[in-house]
């Protein structure tokens, strides 16, 4: 036996029992991902589109854990105290980060307690006005608003919803006097744009109000995004009047922090490529989601510049959750 392999044997030797071969390739067993909302909801739907095509690129089971609750709270606290290995997974959206912000209690912190894996998919949010609104374009919508001395009235699915933290911005920056309405879901936000009950709604688009669009029910007035977005064709993007602009739900997957880089990269690889099959996108494309990926460092980068600027929207408008 020659030296080196004296030294191997010796060095193997004298590890722990076992701790020499334990180190397997990554993944060697199943992979949960976990939801932090109801079986049917827009991220249960989409981590079950890309579950099948994971799990044959991975080598493993890829199983869904449905844990609603608390605004996402107890799905990602379960995550953020499970082992560090890669096969406990997070798959939120930008709520992850504003329910810590309203509740100091929600037992987690994004930024913290999270190391990014890849962001997924974004849905745009898109701005309707009532057909009796004067406007057909957002600079005649935005000359009708300022000029009502008792402002304009708009809908959220909720106070400190998402919605509703995205039109405060959007009427800050556009420098306009409204009036908040919440309502309970998004569908009856968008009966009340629809019946006059209000004159704008902000959120994200759905099969039936862009059913009311093309029956000339509500008027389109923008997209929230920073440049045409795939899931409204045509649709001028607000930041073309309003610089600066925009809101976006996002979706991806997250492990808990201290999770090895080279899990995170092999994590990262195999979420890319199974969102660029084009069977995917169109999947994706067709529930309303434009799919989307990044880097660790890029979705860690997205994830704190959001944190600041709601964190800064929060205080400067006292909102608080109900």
């Amino acid at each position: 036996m020659n030296f080196a392999k004296r030294a191997l044997l010796a060095t193997l030797a004298s590890l722990p029992l076992g701790m020499a071969f334990a180190q397997d390739a990554f993944p060697s067993r199943p992979i949960t991902i976990v939801v932090p909302y109801p079986a049917g909801g827009t991220s249960d739907s989409q981590v079950r589109m890309i579950q099948e095509p994971l799990q044959k690129l991975l080598g493993q089971p890829v199983v869904v854990d449905n844990k609603p609750g608390a605004s996402g709270a107890i799905a990602a606290q379960a995550v953020a105290r499970a082992k560090a290995d890669g096969y406990t997974l997070l798959y939120p959206n930008n709520g992850l980060l504003i329910a810590p912000l309203l509740n100091r209690q929600a037992g987690y912190e994004p930024l913290r307690d999270f190391k990014p894996v890849s962001v997924t998919t974004s849905v745009p949010m898109v701005l309707v006005a009532n057909k009796g609104v004067p406007a057909n374009n957002l600079n005649e919508f935005l000359q009708y608003a300022k000029a009502q001395a008792n402002g304009i009235m708009y809908a959220s699915a909720g106070t400190a919803s998402y919605g509703h933290l995205a039109s405060t911005r959007f009427s800050q920056m556009a420098n306009l006097k409204v009036n908040h309405v919440p309502y309970r879901g998004e569908a009856n936000t968008t009966m009340a744009v629809r019946t006059g009950e209000v004159q704008m709604l902000l959120t994200t688009p759905s099969p039936a109000m862009l059913g009311l669009v093309s029956q000339g029910q509500l008027t389109m007035l923008g997209v929230a995004t920073d440049k045409p977005s795939p899931v409204v064709p045509g649709v001028p993007t607000i930041a073309s009047v309003l610089p600066g602009f925009t809101a976006e739900v996002w979706f991806g997957l997250l492990a808990p922090a201290g999770t090895p880089d080279d899990v995170v990269n092999k994590l990262n690889a195999a979420v890319k490529k199974v969102m660029a099959d084009e069977t995917i996108r169109n999947k994706m494309l067709a529930s309303g989601a434009v799919p989307r990926t990044t880097s660790s460092t890029e979705f860690m980068s997205l994830m704190t510049r959001e944190t600041v600027m709601w964190s800064q929207l929060i205080a400067k408008h006292n909102i608080r959750a109900d």
